[in-house]
């Protein structure tokens, strides 16, 4: 397994970063993780997450963009070009959705060997009302041509990734961009959105993992042919190894996580709690199909939790169990089921670039 690591990375499936890793954190790693930010896991609690408890992701500067001058370009495979301002966009029929987002990458530090990117361990995740003018309302007012067969997404923000200097750029096939759900969304929560979360203007596309819903859009391009930039052909796929062309990252595998109950050490975060009894809950969400079940493991046994009505197809419900415990050191657990069949792993999703771990949380309590 270890030569499949030091393969030589080819210039057509190079990873966004170096070969993974059994060493401990790198200086890299670190300064990924002070740039971006997980969601605490105490706001589960919450049916709507705060922006500012909300996950972060960003790949290169956080672009400083005036609103007023601010255009967003409507282009390419279509019988009108588009340039709206944003006083412009306003003006179009707005929906509002809740919908949970999740970084592709949550729970690659948890994987052995360690990926080297963003080191999320399983918080990379949160859910918001997301308020715009859904996007297939803007394609049908373009007039899509017949022969258009994706529609790419670019954002203000540009950098290097790969050896190659790019902005950040994603594309979906027609028949998702056209879906009534998906949003160009300007506030979030109610308010504008923050900086962090693609002001003025972002792209939110239910059901999908969280690097294809572009922020601080610029442009709209409608194409012809597959996209190929970088972050569509390089980054986000899963690769059994570096020479592996893989296949791409879309729709998020289900997934559960659990507040953890009682009190955390400050250094550790190991859990402490008093004996009696306890309500356990968390919530579940899976971009495939709703969540039918969620088992909760006590010391290696499975018990079903009460799911309740989450918000909207696209966002996560809520699952409880209550839990009378006894005084000793245990291990809790939570596995998700969602309509399709498909359940969290017990073990890792292990890949070369780190996506889609999904494998069970599991808590370690000492109870007093």
């Amino acid at each position: 397994m270890k030569q499949i690591y030091r393969q030589r990375q080819s210039a057509r499936t190079a990873p966004p970063a170096g070969v993974p890793t059994s060493g401990p954190l790198t200086p890299e790693e670190l300064q990924l993780a002070a740039r971006n930010h997980a969601m605490p896991l105490e706001a589960l609690r919450r049916d709507i997450t705060p922006p500012g408890l909300h996950y972060v992701l960003t790949h290169f500067d956080i672009p400083d963009i005036d609103a007023s001058s601010w255009r967003l370009q409507v282009k390419g495979a279509v019988e009108r070009s588009l340039e709206l301002s944003l006083a412009a966009l306003r003006k179009d029929p707005a929906i509002t959705i809740p919908v949970t987002l999740e970084c592709a990458g949550n729970g690659r530090s948890l994987l052995k060997p360690r990926p080297l990117s963003q080191p999320w361990v399983q918080e990379g995740v949160g859910t918001a009302e997301w308020k715009g003018v859904p996007l297939a309302y803007l394609l049908a007012k373009a007039g899509v041509l017949p022969e258009a067969a994706e529609v790419v997404f670019t954002g203000a923000d540009a950098g290097i990734q790969g050896g190659i200097r790019h902005p950040y750029a994603r594309s979906l096939p027609i028949r998702e961009a056209m879906r009534p759900d998906v949003v160009l969304a300007y506030r979030m929560n109610g308010n504008e959105l923050p900086p962090q979360h693609g002001y003025p203007v972002r792209l939110v596309v239910p059901g999908w993992y969280g690097m294809t819903s572009v922020k601080w859009l610029e442009s709209i391009d409608v194409v012809t042919h597959p996209f190929t930039g970088f972050q569509q052909q390089h980054a986000y796929r899963y690769q059994d190894s570096a020479d592996d062309a893989g296949t791409p990252v879309s729709r998020i595998r289900v997934r559960s996580l659990m507040v953890p109950p009682g009190v955390p050490d400050f250094f550790t975060r190991n859990r402490v709690l008093q004996h009696g009894p306890v309500m356990l809950q968390g919530r579940a969400w899976s971009g495939h199909g709703a969540v039918t079940g969620v088992e909760v493991g006590i010391d290696g046994g499975w018990v079903a939790a009460q799911l309740e009505k989450p918000a909207g197809p696209f966002a996560w419900c809520k699952w409880t169990l209550p839990w009378v415990a006894d005084p000793g050191e245990h291990e809790l657990a939570c596995r998700a089921t969602d309509a399709t069949g498909a359940a969290q792993p017990l073990e890792q999703n292990w890949n070369y670039q780190g996506m889609g771990n999904n494998m069970v949380q599991r808590v370690r309590v000492t109870v007093e």
